[in-house]
Order: C-alpha cells, then sequence, then structure tokens
C-alpha cells in the first residue's frame, strides 16, 4: 500500500511484541519513499532510520545511532517512550491517522515485549529471581544500551569512539566535584607566586629612562593575582554550576519526559557539534596566545637585551640581571605562559558551553508542542536560570578584560605602582595636577588580548538576551543586567583615555561585584514570569 508516496503496511493487531513487528516493518522498508521507478527503496538500515527520524521537522532533539543500532540486534531492549512517537511517523508516513494507529501499536507491543522479559526473568538463575520486577522494568525498558552490551558491541567492532576534544573540553566542567577546575586554576598562579618568590621577582622596582620608578613585581601584577586568584575561579564555578544544573537537572525536565539516558546523549551531541570551535580556540590559545607571544614578548627580548615593550616582572632581566638572570627568566616565562594559554583556552571552553546551553535550551523551547501551564512554568524558570548564570559569567569575563587592560595602560603610564596611578587618576578629576596617564609609547598585545575577551563575552550575552531573556518574558531583569554590562564594557574601553576614568571604572566595578551576589538588585521574582513564587 502507498501512502503519501511512502510504502505504508497498517498495523498487524496481533499479539507481536515489539522486537517481531520492528523486524518484519524494517525489512518491507515500510515508511520509506518509492524509488525513482516506482517499486520499493529496500529495508531499512541502522544509518537510514536514524537518519530519517532526524529530519522529522519536529524533532529538534534527534536520535542517537546507537539507540536505532538496538532495534535491530538481537537483545532484551526495547524503546523508549519518546522514541515510539518519532517511530510511529516513519511507519504512519506522516499520516496523522496512521501515525496514531501505529503510536498505539508499537506502545502495545512494546508493552508486551516488558511482559516477556519479566517471564525470562522470572525462569531465569536464582539471582535473577532475588530482583524486584519494577526494578527489571525499569532497567531494561528503555533503549539505552547496558554496559556490558556496549562492551561486546565495542570489542566485535573496535573503538567505537574516536578522541573527542568536545568531549574532553567539557568534562572539566561537568565531571567529578565543582570544586576541581576553580582549585587546580587557583593552585597554579599559587604555586607561580611561589616561585616569584623562590627567584626573587614577587616585589621589584625598577628605574625608568624617563626617571620614573615603577613596581614590576609578580605580585604586583593585576592581570595574574586578581585574574587568575579570583575572576577565573569564580568564572569557572558558575559555568560549573550552570553546565552541570542543565545537564543532570534542568535538560531532563523539559525533554522526553525526564528520559535522563537520552537527555545525555542529545548533549553530547550538541556538546559534540561544536568539535571545531573546540579545536580552533585551542590552537588560537596554545600556538598564538601561548607560544608565539611568549617566543615574540619573552624569549626574543632575553635573548637580545630588548625590545619595544613596557618592562615588567617577564623582561626584569634585562634591566636587573642582578635580581633574576636570563635563563631563570625564560623557564620562569615559559612556565607562567602555558599556565595561562591553558587556563584561557579552559574560559573559552566555558563560552562555548554556555552559547551550547542557551542554543539547547532554545531549540528545546521551538520543538516543545506541550502548552500546560506547568511545563511553560519549567521553561521560564530554566531560562531565567540560564540567563542569571551567563549574566554572572559574563560579568566576570568582562572584570577580567579589565583588569588586564589597567594592568597594560599602568605598565606605559606615569605612576609608581598600579594603586597609586589608579588613585592619582581619581584625584586629578577632583584637584587636577599632572596626568598621571602620561608615559611611554610601547607595544601593548594585551589591549588586543583583553579586547578579544571582552567581545567574545558580550556576544554569548547577546546571544543569550536574544534567544531566551526576550521570548521567556522577563524583560525587567534582562534590561538591569544589560545595563550593567553596558556600564563595565564603557569603563573598559575608557581605559586611559582621560583623567578620571577610574571613577566611572569604579563604580561600574562596584556594581558588577554586587551584581554576582544578587544578579536582579532584590528584584528576581517569578511574578514577572506570571508566576507567584519566588525564583531569586
Amino acid at each position: 500500500m502507498i501512502k503519501n508516496g511512502k510504502i505504508f503496511l497498517p498495523p498487524p493487531g496481533d499479539e507481536s511484541d515489539f522486537k517481531e513487528i520492528f523486524k518484519r516493518l524494517a525489512a518491507a522498508g515500510a515508511g520509506r519513499p518509492l524509488g525513482k521507478d516506482g517499486f520499493p527503496a529496500g529495508p531499512w538500515t541502522p544509518e537510514l532510520l536514524a537518519e530519517a527520524i532526524s529530519q522529522i521537522d519536529s524533532n529538534r532533539i534527534g536520535v542517537d545511532l546507537r539507540t536505532v543500532q538496538l532495534w535491530f540486534q538481537e537483545n532484551e531492549k526495547g524503546i523508549s517512550t519518546a522514541n515510539i512517537r518519532w517511530l510511529a511517523r516513519v511507519f504512519g508516513c506522516d499520516d496523522p491517522v496512521a501515525t496514531s494507529e501505529w503510536q498505539m501499536e508499537l506502545s502495545a507491543a512494546q508493552s508486551r515485549l516488558s511482559a516477556k522479559r519479566r517471564e525470562w526473568k522470572r525462569a531465569g538463575s536464582s539471582v535473577a529471581q532475588e530482583i524486584p520486577d519494577t526494578a527489571l522494568a525499569a532497567t531494561f525498558d528503555d533503549d539505552t544500551a547496558s554496559p556490558a552490551e556496549l562492551k561486546r558491541d565495542t570489542d566485535a567492532k573496535g573503538p567505537r569512539r574516536r578522541f573527542s576534544l568536545a568531549r574532553k573540553s567539557e568534562a572539566f566542567f561537568s565531571h567529578g566535584s565543582p570544586l576541581n577546575l576553580p582549585a587546580s586554576v587557583f593552585a597554579g598562579v599559587t604555586a607561580l607566586g611561589f616561585l616569584s618568590y623562590i627567584t626573587g621577582i614577587h616585589s621589584v622596582t625598577y628605574g625608568r629612562a624617563d626617571g620614573v620608578v615603577k613596581q614590576v613585581g609578580f605580585l604586583w601584577t593585576a592581570n595574574w593575582t586578581f585574574v587568575f586568584m579570583v575572576f577565573l575561579p569564580l568564572f569557572f564555578a558558575f559555568v560549573t554550576e550552570l553546565v552541570t544544573f542543565w545537564k543532570d537537572e534542568g535538560r531532563p525536565k523539559l525533554v522526553a519526559q525526564g528520559d535522563k539516558m537520552e537527555s545525555d546523549d542529545a548533549w553530547a551531541r550538541s556538546v559534540e557539534a561544536s568539535s571545531y570551535s573546540y579545536w580552533a580556540v585551542f590552537l588560537i590559545c596554545v600556538l598564538f596566545a601561548g607560544l608565539f607571544q611568549w617566543i615574540g614578548v619573552c624569549l626574543i627580548p632575553l635573548m637580545q637585551g630588548g625590545g619595544n615593550y613596557a618592562t615588567d616582572w617577564g623582561s626584569l632581566a634585562i634591566v636587573r640581571p642582578e635580581v633574576i638572570s636570563v635563563p631563570e627568566a625564560v623557564v620562569f616565562t615559559g612556565l607562567a605562559y602555558l599556565y595561562m594559554c591553558l587556563c584561557f583556552y579552559l574560559f573559552f571552553v566555558g563560552l562555548i558551553l554556555l552559547y551550547t546551553v542557551i542554543h539547547d535550551l532554545w531549540r528545546i523551547g521551538e520543538a516543545s508542542n506541550r502548552p500546560e501551564v506547568d511545563y511553560q512554568h519549567e521553561l521560564n524558570e530554566a531560562s531565567l536560570r540560564v540567563m542569571r548564570g551567563i549574566f554572572r559569567c559574563t560579568v566576570l569575563g568582562v572584570l577580567i578584560a579589565i583588569v588586564m587592560k589597567v594592568q597594560s595602560a599602568y605598565l606605559t603610564s606615569g605612576g609608581e605602582n598600579i594603586v597609586a596611578w589608579l588613585v592619582g587618576d581619581m584625584s586629578s578629576a577632583f584637584y587636577g595636577g599632572n596626568d598621571v596617564s602620561a608615559g611611554i609609547s610601547y607595544r601593548r598585545p594585551t589591549h588586543y588580548s583583553s579586547l578579544l575577551i571582552a567581545i567574545s563575552t558580550c556576544v554569548v550575552f547577546l546571544y543569550g538576551s536574544i534567544r531566551l531573556g526576550v521570548e521567556r518574558r522577563f524583560c525587567m531583569p534582562l534590561w538591569r543586567m544589560s545595563a550593567i554590562v553596558a556600564l563595565l564594557v564603557a569603563g573598559y574601553l575608557l581605559i586611559d583615555a582621560f583623567a578620571g576614568f577610574s571613577i566611572l571604572l569604579g563604580i561600574g566595578v562596584l556594581l558588577a561585584m554586587y551584581s554576582l551576589v544578587d544578579p536582579g538588585f532584590g528584584r528576581w521574582r517569578a511574578s514577572e514570569l506570571g508566576n507567584n513564587q519566588s525564583v531569586s
């Protein structure tokens, strides 16, 4: 029988279980389009069926090929409730009536398969008899492979998965304790601080050619102390919290009636979809921001005895050889830049994961056809929590860019240390006096690096605002968040632009610090989502 240009077989209506029905229909190619010659195109294969299910318009999540392969194999695995819907669409040839009939038939066939499995278990070994029927049903009713089956399949076909930088990078944020990554970053910069004490560059001054004596010690460097001791660990903690919430709690509640295993597979596919982004960021951070920048800014000036860069702790051996030798400086700067490039790779991984969470949540909301009030409330509540996490990470990202640019501007200024420079700039706005921003012109690659960080962070926030903020009807909190981000970005852009820039910068930083604790300034209420319950 032909229906909508596809081969259609009506539900048998007998007592066959899911495996028996599926085997017959897959062999017949039910639901496949006719060939160009008007004859059947052949039977289904796991690859063709997985592709057909994933191409259904309303199925934004798709189906894992491994899951479809289990349907074809001789095993005890059935089919999940969520996938019954999509398989019925295929066998029903996109006809509403036929799809409804096949959905009822597949559900009944799955129930018969579950009943048969329970009978097999009761007739099995004494160990199996001790397991409650409900536990067996919960274990085998879904279409997810058990570890033993996966091992057999892996042994038979060789390694199933190649190395994936995306999966390995995502594991830093979603596996293990949320404290692991922030603590590792803090431990790394602490170790560098101890090495700076050992080498004697933790607090060192040098006299510049224009007579200014500047503090360039490692522990006085704001973009190493504040960034790696405070802001990056907090950023990683917030990203880890958000990714873990979405993967383990938020996503399973919104898709497939809480099917956790299938939700994890869909999340893994979403992460893997950005694999090229992970490799691009890795190459940029390790090769350019790490290796090439270290060679150009530190190694070559140390070897040649100078360069067109402001003197800092990395090039101190040129002007203060009695404090640290050139070989010691090469080793210390090499370790520091290696640590720095890996940390910033993880920073950009965090931004990619934030984008993935936003896109995944938006896609689920678009694909949902559940108008229930409770479901819409859960969707809005998840959007609110995700947007709050995105905002906190954005604030920290811009603060990192601000500290980097402030340190870079200080090195070329006339200030003796960074604190005196900022205080002097603030006082000059009220009392006048010398412009402490006036200094010597040097190349400042950190300005460019900080700009990339600020732009990348704000792009993620903007994407989240468009995809989630406007559509989920919490515009007032979004406007407050946007105002804080705009103030921080303005403060960043105006660093060292005029006398008194530190006043605007200080106001923005104070508001930003408060917003990390209370993103909505005490007014994040579910009533703004049409609910009387507080979610702040």
